[in-house]
């Protein structure tokens, strides 16, 4: 009985292979409906049988060659149809929501997974035919890949201009387009909307004792700029620093502007940023990846934000072993911060060569207290609903002692809101004649708002 089975299924097996298709386009459908083991070699066979004085060269998914043409215009590509609707581009479309909800439905996308194409595909002069192909093999967990197939003349230019599109188009993907380095989950990815955040982000926006915010700039600087005095004074060229304070006094936003700084140079200096140690690995491994992401993209700020909340009992020892580097750490600046520099182990902030200075980040005093109302009374300059004058920013300073630039901003944020809400007010504040600053609306809901906000101090 087994015997009889094991002669049919033979028979079919030779049937089938004695029916094989011999255009790759039938070869894709024929194997995609049935058992399938290597779609890459089964492909590349029925390729090199169709064109038989040519060269295949299969091209891993990584190598993104669609979308490097499609992104950088240095390679172009067009369907080939071969007038059989067969061989129209088989695309995969899946909705993409969007990324936020208030961008409202108009910012959904549509995303498309070629499934199968055969294309005319030309870089430098050399063209040639491209098949990209499904090849969910194996014979449990089928992953998602593509395969491509770049059918070429055998000779040495079109080789090494492969070589060359390979090349090109990995250093393209491993490069930042408008976006700077998260790490997060155990992985590195991409993330433009924090470089946005970062671009709207700059010195004139912190508030800042003029000395302190000054040494910040000039030790960011003067590190970048210093390899060589590094090197002729044979220092290793790294450096740690740490932001420290209460919660709320501009160390999240002077890191923000350093970033903005840093992209903005002749040579852009990227930042990576690091939200958690959290990883498949476990934290350890985290660490590793982290530390040789940064040694790959050096010069960089490689930024920990509460720090603190990361460098835990179980991962010091790691940290501190990258951190001191068994592996050369060149051109890496740590940036550190922590609301609670009492719970950083000493092995950490007081060790020498590890995060060498430290900037205090205390909540503001007087003086910057009226600089932050300042700030918000150029922000509102061109109300025709508020009036602000400038006598009114150092009063709203003294009741606001012991406030943390975010409990500022809050109080403002508040005030405003309540004279938006109140329609009893509305207009009340064009300044049609003048008046005392203490009959004015802004002044009566920033006391409100002052004096709620206390409580909670």
């Amino acid at each position: 009985m087994r015997l009889d089975s094991l002669m049919q299924d033979l028979a079919i097996q030779a049937q089938a292979s004695s029916q094989a298709p011999s255009d790759p386009t039938e070869a894709f459908y024929a194997h995609a409906s049935a058992a399938r083991v290597n779609t890459e070699a089964y492909m590349a066979k029925i390729i090199r049988e169709k064109y038989p004085h040519m060269s295949v060269a299969v091209i891993s998914e990584s190598t993104a060659l669609l979308p490097f043409a499609a992104g950088t215009g240095e390679a172009k590509y067009t369907a080939i149809t071969d007038q059989d609707p067969l061989s129209e581009p088989l695309a995969m479309k899946t909705y993409l929501a969007p990324a936020r909800r208030i961008d409202g439905p108009q910012a959904a996308r549509v995303a498309e997974r070629i499934k199968y194409g055969k294309y005319e595909y030309t870089y430098k002069g050399v063209a040639y035919i491209l098949f990209v192909v499904d090849s969910r093999d194996g014979s449990s967990y089928f992953p998602a890949t593509l395969t491509q197939l770049l059918v070429h003349p055998p000779t040495e230019k079109a080789e090494s201009t492969i070589n060359e599109l390979t090349i090109a188009i990995g250093q393209w993907s491993s490069e930042l387009h408008n976006e700077m380095w998260v790490f997060d989950q155990g992985w590195w990815t991409k993330n433009a909307d924090l470089w946005k955040s970062i671009q709207k982000s700059h010195w004139r926006d912190v508030i800042l004792d003029e000395d302190q915010k000054l040494a910040i700039q000039n030790d960011v600087r003067h590190f970048f700029d210093s390899k060589e005095r590094y090197d002729k004074l044979r220092v290793p060229w790294k450096r740690g620093v740490i932001y420290y304070g209460p919660p709320g006094n501009g160390k999240t936003i002077s890191i923000k502007a350093l970033s903005h700084e840093l992209y903005s140079r002749k040579d852009p200096v990227p930042t990576l940023y690091v939200k958690s140690f959290a990883a498949y690995g476990g934290p350890q491994r985290a660490v590793q990846l982290i530390f040789e992401k940064a040694r790959k993209e050096a010069p960089c700020l490689l930024v920990f934000e509460d720090l603190d909340s990361l460098v835990t009992d179980g991962v010091r020892s790691y940290f501190l072993n990258e951190v001191d580097g068994l592996s050369n750490n060149e051109g890496v600046m740590m940036l550190g911060s922590t609301n609670h520099l009492d719970r950083l182990d000493p092995s950490i902030s007081k060790r020498p060569s590890r995060f060498d200075r430290k900037f205090p980040f205390p909540k503001p005093d007087l003086d910057q207290r009226t600089a932050y109302c300042e700030y918000w009374r150029g922000k509102l300059a061109d109300s025709k609903e508020i009036e602000f004058p400038k006598e009114l920013s150092p009063e709203i300073a003294k009741i606001t002692d012991k406030f943390s630039f975010a409990y500022l901003q809050e109080a403002f944020v508040a005030a405003l809101l309540a004279i938006a809400f109140d329609q009893t007010t509305e207009g009340s504040d064009k300044p049609q004649k003048r008046r005392s600053w203490e009959d004015l609306i802004l002044w009566k809901e920033i006391q409100k708002a002052v004096n709620t906000l206390r409580e909670e101090i």
